[in-house]
């Protein structure tokens, strides 16, 4: 698939922190940006991440139980969303199956020596990389974006 040259931010979306990740100009690679507290402050804050990264697109997580339903904390990202998007005003969002990203980040963060104490600080950001970066990758080995478009 041909995508769109630009970054794109990766968000996790937590009822106390929310993990922010970018993607370089290419798509290729998602980085780690900073863990923003949730809160009446973190929609601003995600506005002026995607202003100051030019970003072309915003993939939120979307967390789906295992079953593939949708529960609480689904319909509290969709809210969330509507909030972000009209704060990113003309940057899409795409919605993105986000299930077993927090496990595979505390796994790559274990695995890096990181100890628990040092992941908890940082774990939201390796979180919202997993989620961009399983997204960059479907997009490259897709005919479309998977995800669902806001």
């Amino acid at each position: 698939m041909t995508t769109a040259r630009g970054r794109r931010l990766g968000v996790d979306v937590g009822d106390v922190r929310i993990g922010v990740a970018v993607s370089d100009p290419d798509g290729v690679l998602a980085t780690p940006v900073e863990t923003v507290a949730a809160g009446p402050s973190a929609v601003a804050r995600l506005a002026e991440l995607a202003r100051e990264y030019e970003v072309i697109e915003c993939v939120v997580g979307l967390p789906m139980g295992l079953s593939g339903r949708e529960g609480p904390a689904a319909v509290k990202v969709r809210a969330f969303c509507e909030d972000l998007s009209a704060a990113i005003g003309p940057v899409p969002i795409r919605l993105f199956d986000e299930r077993m990203s927090t496990v595979t980040a505390h796994s790559m963060l274990r695995d890096s020596g990181r100890a628990g104490r040092g992941r908890r600080s940082i774990i939201d950001q390796a979180a919202a990389t997993v989620i961009l970066q399983t997204a960059l990758d479907s997009d490259r080995t897709r005919a479309s974006a998977p995800g669902e478009s806001r």
